[in-house]
């Protein structure tokens, strides 16, 4: 055998040696790049989900909770992706609550059988017990306490039994300011907590405890933050708003009053828009109507809750005003604001609901001034006064009163809209694309479409309405 023939080939064996590990050393240099970018280090960290059932009021403390979870200890992502937290902020108003809140523990578990979820909110509050029964819930949080959940947080391994932890609801008299700034054109900015009505159907109270309210200067403050965020629009939320000023800890008296709210947040020249959300029609004076109509910030919009257009209902439901009183007040906001929309709640199937007692609220919408019905079927709700009256209506009726109010209220969105057509307004666009086209709302609450042009997104522009298309939206054209 060749010595020298043996000594080439080994020479040779260990270059191509040499060659692979330079190659393995250098991806591997590769990967450790990749995998220890900053990006990859967030990766890494727990993922935590939001998601908010039912009011704007709800929309604003979801957004306030997850902006106290540190981004150096938690990563924000997404409600349909796979998380180490979900969080599900709940509703007592809306109807079936119970199953809406177990179809989203389902789901959360799909995406993460091991994922730690927490129930917080108004419906942890009422029902916290049944919420912990619930196969998939790790943690259950009350009124006071939904603004600690980060404390409850240090061992996220999944528990046999919910654990709960829940005040009794008079516990629940102090303030906890928010505000949302997740939606790309407008915020909700929250001003006022619970409430002191004690309508025979509701829940409210014993979910949110007495009413209470947020100081002026701390809202103010609060405007601004959201004003220097860019967002153009602000919506003023609360349990009861219109009973704004009422202090902490049980002070009945009225520091501030709601029109003094919204005089001094007129001032602010950081924003352009400033929406109320809701307000009760005992609450919604003469004096707030006129200052809406010469302010240079608040919109034309009101949405004002009527519940039943029949005086015998309103007074079993112990409602603070009879029909009367709600015609007085959408006369003067069509006096004085002719192209104003107004929105109405109204709640079929109420204990000893009779079909002449529907009809009066059925004539009652229908002639009214009135631009879009929110309908709630009535539901039972334990330890409400309601929820043991006589009278009880059954479920097709309530079904079938329900649709006869939605198609009314399709039917006075339709006149509303109708009736603003050539008429000249301001659209603020939204941030999504919704299948093509960019959608926004006038400040009197018309909701328009054009195709999809995301430079649009969080402007605003004078347009004039042109018609409505075959899904119901206004279409337009912009002025110079």
């Amino acid at each position: 055998m060749n010595p020298n023939r043996e000594t080439t080939e080994s020479h040779f064996t260990m270059n191509i040696l040499l060659v692979y590990l330079h190659r393995i050393y250098s991806f591997k240099t590769v990967m450790e790049n990749i995998l220890y970018t900053p990006k990859a280090k967030a990766l890494e960290l727990p993922r935590v989900a939001f998601h908010t059932l039912g009011c704007k009021l709800n929309f604003s403390e979801t957004a306030t909770i997850a902006r106290d979870f540190n981004p150096k200890q938690y990563q924000r992502v997404d409600f349909d992706s796979p998380a180490e937290v979900y969080v599900i902020n709940t509703c007592s108003v809306t109807e079936n609550a119970d199953k809406r809140l177990k179809g989203l523990v389902k789901k959360v578990l799909k995406q993460n059988p091991k994922g730690f979820v927490a129930v917080i909110g108004c419906y942890a509050q009422l029902q916290p017990e049944e919420i912990a029964s619930l196969e998939g819930v790790d943690l259950v949080l009350g009124a006071t306490e939904k603004f600690k959940l980060n404390d409850y947080l240090h061992d996220l391994t999944k528990k046999e039994q919910g654990e709960i932890h829940s005040c009794e609801i008079e516990a629940a008299n102090f303030y906890e300011s928010s505000y949302s700034l997740s939606d790309r054109t407008r915020a909700f900015l929250k001003v006022q907590d619970g409430c002191d009505y004690k309508c025979t159907y509701c829940t409210i109270p014993q979910a949110r405890g007495i009413s209470r309210s947020d100081t002026l200067e701390n809202v103010l403050t609060n405007a601004q933050k959201i004003a220097d965020s860019g967002l153009q629009e602000i919506v003023l939320t609360g349990v009861n708003i219109g009973d704004y000023g009422k202090g902490e800890f049980g002070n009945k008296k009225h520091e501030h009053t709601f029109l003094e709210l919204i005089t001094a947040l007129d001032t602010l020249e950081s924003i352009n828009r400033i929406r109320i959300s809701s307000i009760e029609p005992n609450l919604v004076n003469n004096e707030i109507i006129s200052f809406v109509a010469q302010s240079r910030r608040f919109v034309p919009h009101f949405h004002i809750p009527l519940q039943s257009g029949s005086d015998k209902i309103l007074k079993s439901m112990k409602r603070r005003y009879l029909s009367s009183l709600y015609t007085n007040r959408i006369t003067q906001i069509k006096e004085e604001l002719p192209d104003a929309c107004i929105g109405a709640d109204v709640i079929v199937g109420y204990p000893g609901e009779t079909e002449e007692d529907f009809l009066d609220t059925y004539h009652f919408l229908n002639s009214s001034e009135v631009s879009y019905l929110h309908v709630f079927t009535y539901s039972e709700r334990p330890n409400t006064e309601a929820a043991v009256m006589e009278g009880e209506v059954d479920s097709a009726t309530r079904s079938k009163r329900s649709k006869m109010l939605r198609a009314l209220s399709v039917k006075k969105r339709r006149a509303f809209y109708e009736s603003q057509l050539g008429k000249t307004h301001t659209v603020l666009f939204e941030g999504e694309n919704k299948e093509g086209y960019i959608t926004g709302f006038t400040e009197n609450y018309v909701k328009v479409r054009t195709p999809w042009n995301p430079s649009l997104v969080n402007t605003l522009h004078p347009i004039t309405l042109k018609e409505i298309d075959e899904e119901g939206y206004v279409r337009f054209a912009f002025l110079n």
